[in-house]
């Protein structure tokens, strides 16, 4: 159909259902969460009892604990950002020379490269998850039974949760970077050596900037693949467990505000920093 002819009563009824159907399977269990973290009651669901701020900030440990004073849930939320911190690292450097690698370059075996790095991503989290755990068991068993070496970042931690992570989001990364790199006019760069600069400055000066942008959006979206990873994260963790782990505990205790509460603090540090961006981009692009 045309864009520019008028459309059926039916039809236009039917896409504003369809929308508004859609919205509202996005949203709704949002809004829902969102409105019982401020209820004042000691479950999460109706009736409604009042406002509160106490899932928040409330420091009575024999009565309600908000999650700002509950010193378990404010670990796993800084565990995960370590752990998301070096997932993000790791992934936009390996993503940067993965896409330099595959579109710069002609070597035997290139295609079927790029077909293996796509296996992660069709592989199950848990099933991952579990292969790189005893993937990792059998070689830390093997040093400790011929060598005597305890080697502990083989066994169950945060450094397997990385490594496990890792394995998939840096093909994410990959994919992300290589696009945008398969756009650029590499008679620029020519021009910039022609002219006389180092390869490294033209890589500072030309490359990089016109990269930023996906670079940067690389980096927002390994982090928060890898802050909201479960199944993966399930399988590789050890004492000190992540967010998602850590809510997975406490759901099979029974639900709570407090829940509801860190959901839509999570919710508002991700509008929060998305909008920092949003601002930064034309302030960028204005200069």
């Amino acid at each position: 159909m045309i864009p520019s002819l008028p459309r059926p009563a039916w039809l236009r009824v039917a896409t504003a259902l369809y929308v508004a159907a859609f919205l509202g399977f996005l949203f709704l269990p949002l809004i829902v969460v969102s409105v019982f973290a401020f209820n004042d009651a000691p479950y999460p669901a109706p009736p409604w009892h009042g406002f509160t701020l106490d899932w928040f900030f409330a420091n009575d440990p024999a009565g309600r604990l908000g999650m700002f004073h509950d010193d378990e849930l404010m670990h796993s939320i800084w565990t995960s950002c370590k752990v998301g911190v070096w997932v993000t690292l790791l992934a936009v450097l390996v993503g940067l020379v993965n896409a330099l690698l595959l579109e710069r370059h002609e070597f035997r075996g290139k295609k079927l490269l790029s077909i293996l790095m796509l296996v992660p991503l069709v592989i199950p989290g848990v099933i991952l998850g579990i292969s790189i755990l005893a993937f990792a068991s059998q070689i830390a068993q093997f040093l400790n039974d011929h060598f005597h070496w305890y080697v502990r970042f083989l066994r169950p931690g945060l450094p397997l949760v990385v490594l496990g992570q890792f394995s998939y989001i840096a093909t994410i990364a990959t994919l992300t970077l290589r696009a945008r790199l398969s756009r650029f006019d590499r008679t620029l760069e020519d021009a910039a050596l022609n002219l006389g600069a180092s390869r490294a400055a033209t890589f500072r000066t030309i490359l990089l900037p016109y990269l930023r942008p996906a670079l940067v959006g690389t980096a927002m979206m390994s982090f928060l693949l890898s802050f909201a990873d479960f199944n993966t994260t399930l399988m590789l963790v050890g004492g000190n467990p992540p967010l998602t782990v850590l809510m997975y505990g406490r759901m099979h205790e029974g639900a709570t505000p407090v829940l509801n509460a860190v959901s839509v603090f999570l919710m508002a540090a991700s509008a929060l920093l998305a909008i920092a961006l949003l601002r930064r981009g034309p302030r960028r692009a204005s200069a």
